[in-house]
C-alpha cells in the first residue's frame, strides 16, 4: 500500500510566493496606471493635431470667396480617417452652414473671434467624437465670420494607448522575471549560510552543548538560542536523574545490606525470639528505605521545577498553614509530642502552589518531630512583616544545633552528629528548594535556651482578588 506523504513546507519557495503575488499586484495597478498615462498622452497629441486641423482649414476657407464650396479633394482629404471616421462643419455667421458632413452640436462655451480653438467632447452619429471649433474672420468681407469644427473618433487614440500599454507590460514582465530569478538565486545562495551550522549538528552523538555561535546568522538566533535553552533544560533534566540514581544507590545501600543480614539471620536461626527482633529490624529497615526513596522523589521534583512555573495562584497562609498543621495533630499525639499552631488570624497573601507549601510545611514538622524527640512540643507561628510579606516558622524545644552547623542544615544528606533519630538529611533541602521556587528565604536559628527555629520568609503579594 502506497502511502502519500505530505510536502514539506519550502522557504524557498514561501519566499517566491510571498515576492511574486506582491508584484502581480504591482503589475496591474503598474498597469492601469500605465494606460491611463498613455491615453492622456494620446489625446494630448491627437489633441493639438486637431486643433491645426481646425486652424488649416479656417486658413483654406478664409481665402475662397464667400459661398464658394469645398473641392471634392479637400472634402476626401477632411473626411477620409484610415482608423475611423472625421467629421466638420463650416458655419458662417450671414450665409448659415456652407459646407460639412454633418452639423456638428457646437461647444458649450462658444469660441472668441481669433482665439485659440476650443477643445470638447461630443456626441454624434453614434459616436463619441473629440471636436475643436475656432471662429475666425472671412477675408473677403470682414463683417462676416466662420466658425470652423473639426471632429474625430476616439477609435486612434484607443488603439495608441494600448499600443504603448503592451510594450511596457512586455517589459515589466521580463523585468519581474528577472528579479524572481534573482530572488531565488540570491535566497539559495544565502540559505547557504545555515551549512556550517547543520553540518555542526551533524557530526553531533549525544552533545547537549549549546549551537550559537559566531558563525549563526542574527535571523536564525532566535531559533538557536530556543534550542540552547531546550538543550540546557534537558541537561539539567539528565543530572537530576543521574543524581537521583547516585543518591538512592548511595541512600539505599545500607537498609538494603541490613535486611539481607537480617534476612540471613533469620534463615539461620528459626528460633522464635531470634525470627521476632529479625522482623523488627527488616520492618524499621523498610520503612527507613522507603521514607528515602518517598524523600528522593520529593527532592527531585523541587529541584526540576524552576522558579515561576507551575499553577501560581494567590493563597492565603493564614487558612492553609492551620489547615495542614491539624491533619498532623493525630500523628504527634501517638509520637509523644505536643503540636501547636500561633498565629494571628489575619488574612497573610502570598504567591505559589498549595501542593508545595504543604510539602514544605510537612518536611518542616517532620524534621522537628524527628530530632526533637518525644515528649518535646512543637509550635508553627504564622505572622505578617513588616514589608508585606509572611513569616512562616516552626519552634521546638529540641536539643538545638550547634551554631557552626546552621549553614549546613539545608545541604542534601547533612546530619547533626550525636542523633539517635535515623534520618535521610533531604527534608530541609526539600524545604529550601520549595522557598527558591516561592522567591523566598530560609533562616535557622536556636532558641533562646534550646530547641532550633526554621522561619521562612515570603515576599509581598498582592492583595486578595
Amino acid at each position: 500500500m502506497t502511502t502519500i506523504r505530505a510536502s514539506r513546507p519550502s522557504l524557498r519557495r514561501r519566499l517566491l510566493v510571498f515576492l511574486l503575488i506582491p508584484m502581480i499586484a504591482l503589475l496591474m495597478l503598474d498597469a492601469m496606471l500605465s494606460y491611463g498615462v498613455a491615453l492622456a498622452y494620446a489625446n494630448r497629441v491627437h489633441d493639438r493635431d486637431l486643433s491645426d486641423d481646425a486652424l488649416t482649414l479656417a486658413t483654406m476657407l478664409g481665402n475662397d470667396r464667400l459661398g464658394s464650396v469645398l473641392t471634392p479633394q479637400a472634402r476626401f482629404l477632411l473626411e477620409y480617417d484610415p482608423d475611423g471616421r472625421s467629421y466638420f462643419t463650416v458655419t458662417s455667421s450671414k450665409h448659415g452652414l456652407m459646407a460639412g458632413n454633418g452639423q456638428l452640436p457646437p461647444p458649450v462655451h462658444a469660441p472668441a473671434l481669433g482665439a485659440a480653438p476650443v477643445l470638447y467632447d461630443v456626441r454624434f452619429d453614434r459616436h463619441a467624437l473629440r471636436a475643436a471649433s475656432v471662429h475666425t474672420v472671412a477675408r473677403h468681407d470682414p463683417s462676416d465670420s466662420l466658425v470652423v469644427t473639426v471632429a474625430e473618433t476616439l477609435r486612434d487614440r484607443h488603439e495608441q494607448a494600448r499600443e504603448i500599454l503592451l510594450l511596457a507590460t512586455v517589459m515589466q514582465t521580463l523585468l519581474i522575471v528577472c528579479v524572481l530569478a534573482l530572488v531565488w538565486f540570491g535566497v539559495s545562495r544565502g540559505l547557504r549560510v545555515l551549512d556550517p551550522l547543520t553540518a555542526r549538528l551533524a557530526a553531533r552523538s549525544h552533545e547537549l552543548t549549546p549551537i550559537d555561535g559566531a558563525d549563526v546568522p542574527q535571523e536564525i538566533q532566535p531559533l538557536t538560542r530556543t534550542i540552547d535553552a531546550l538543550f540546557g533544560r534537558l541537561r539539567n533534566m539528565l543530572a537530576l536523574h543521574d543524581r537521583f540514581i547516585a543518591d538512592a544507590a548511595h541512600q539505599l545501600r545500607t537498609p538494603l545490606t541490613g535486611l539481607s543480614l537480617h534476612v540471613d539471620r533469620a534463615l539461620a536461626d528459626p528460633r522464635p525470639e531470634t525470627m521476632a527482633d529479625a522482623f523488627a529490624h527488616i520492618q524499621r529497615l523498610t520503612q527507613r528505605a522507603a521514607r528515602t526513596c518517598s524523600q528522593l522523589l520529593a527532592l527531585t521534583r523541587a529541584q526540576a521545577a524552576p522558579p515561576d512555573t507551575g499553577e501560581r495562584q494567590l493563597l492565603d497562609l493564614g487558612q492553609l498553614i492551620p489547615h495542614a498543621v491539624a491533619q498532623r495533630v493525630h500523628e504527634a499525639i501517638r509520637a509523644g509530642i505536643d503540636l501547636g499552631y500561633a498565629g494571628s488570624g489575619q488574612p497573610l497573601y502570598v504567591l505559589g502552589e498549595a501542593a508545595s507549601l504543604q510539602d514544605l510545611l510537612d518536611n518542616l514538622i517532620d524534621n522537628a518531630v524527628r530530632y526533637a524527640g518525644r515528649g518535646s512540643r512543637i509550635t508553627v507561628h504564622l505572622s505578617a512583616r513588616p514589608d508585606g510579606g509572611a513569616s512562616l516558622g516552626v519552634e521546638d524545644n529540641g536539643p538545638g544545633v550547634p551554631a557552626d552547623l546552621l549553614p549546613r542544615l539545608s545541604e542534601r544528606f547533612f546530619r547533626v552528629g550525636g542523633s539517635n533519630e535515623e534520618g535521610s538529611g533531604l527534608g530541609l533541602a526539600i524545604v529550601q528548594h520549595i522557598a527558591v521556587r516561592h522567591h523566598a528565604e530560609v533562616f535557622y536559628r536556636n532558641g533562646e535556651r534550646h530547641g532550633l527555629y526554621v522561619e521562612v520568609r515570603f515576599p509581598p503579594a498582592a492583595g486578595p482578588p
